[in-house]
């Protein structure tokens, strides 16, 4: 029996970045979390404890903010492929890299220049991974939280003896949607493509008359897909957030379905992807990410 080591990376995880660009009293924030993985001829490391090729995974944190200063940061695609392929030029022995970036949004508080309040838990998210002298970009969104209060249903599903989920023709749909989308092409417009995609899926979900989960995810991977030509794929992971109607009935009230206790757990995990037929091979674009 021999043992080998395996398909292997390391970098550093979570760098948080702060930019402040000052246009007079008028300031912009750009808070990112930044992490990078390496690959490459690194077997001696994890065999002999040779680190002649681990380029620290400090020094790729302090890449991360001497960049930020370099040149703005720009679209979040571009300062991740920037990242990425100055790893892989400058080290002899690495031949890919990730680069994951979440950003984080602030709004400018009205009649203030520089004062800001957090906005929602939703990120913007990419994920640039470099090989050689390929790059693939898969951007996205997380933590998106929607709810419809009418036009969702969910019936029709099988019952055995452990069935105790009633039918129901009216309920709450709520979830917290990550989608990740894979690019394909050349000169897409970053910053244009994330707007018309979150709007094309929030469209989807609010005019789906949905009757289950599963359906609402794929129309709207479907939606970009028709309307994204630079999109070749949508993988989107959607908890179903539940929201029971409360028996009110032991005080004498009628619940007309107005009355719910949100649950937070356990919750149904609704996952997929929608792709186009004729897209491009995905090649590394996904390498090392979750499948959803």
């Amino acid at each position: 029996m021999a043992i080998v080591l395996g398909p292997n990376q390391y970098g550093k995880a979570e760098v948080r970045l702060v930019t402040v660009t000052r246009d007079g009293p008028v300031h912009t924030i750009r808070d990112l979390t930044v992490g990078t993985s390496l690959r490459g001829d690194l077997a001696d490391t994890h065999l002999t404890g040779d680190n002649s090729k681990v380029l620290a995974t400090d020094t790729q944190k302090n890449t991360v903010y001497a960049f930020a200063k370099q040149a703005p940061v720009g679209e979040v695609e571009d300062f991740a492929l920037r990242l990425g392929r100055h790893f892989v030029a400058t080290q002899e022995a690495i031949t890919g890299a990730r680069v994951l970036i979440d950003e984080h949004a602030w709004e400018r508080i009205e009649g203030n220049g520089h004062s800001f309040v957090r906005g929602s838990d939703e990120k913007r998210t990419t994920a640039v991974t470099v090989d050689g002298d390929r790059a693939w970009v898969v951007s996205g969104v997380r933590d998106l939280v929607v709810l419809k209060s009418a036009g969702s249903e969910f019936h029709g599903f099988p019952r055995d003896e452990y069935t105790t989920l009633a039918e129901t023709d009216d309920r709450i749909l709520a979830t917290s949607v990550t989608a990740r989308w894979r690019y394909q092409g050349d000169g897409v417009g970053w910053a244009e493509s994330f707007t018309a995609i979150r709007g094309l899926l929030l469209t989807a979900f609010a005019d789906t008359h949905s009757l289950s989960l599963q359906q609402t995810l794929y129309a709207m991977g479907e939606a970009v897909l028709r309307e994204r030509p630079e999109v070749a794929e949508v993988r989107l992971s959607m908890p179903n957030k539940h929201h029971f109607a409360v028996d009110l009935s032991p005080f004498g009230l009628q619940n007309d379905n107005e009355v719910f206790f949100a649950a937070d757990r356990p919750y149904g995990l609704i996952e997929g992807s929608v792709l186009r037929d004729d897209a491009e091979d995905p090649g590394s674009a996904w390498y090392a990410l979750p499948a959803f």
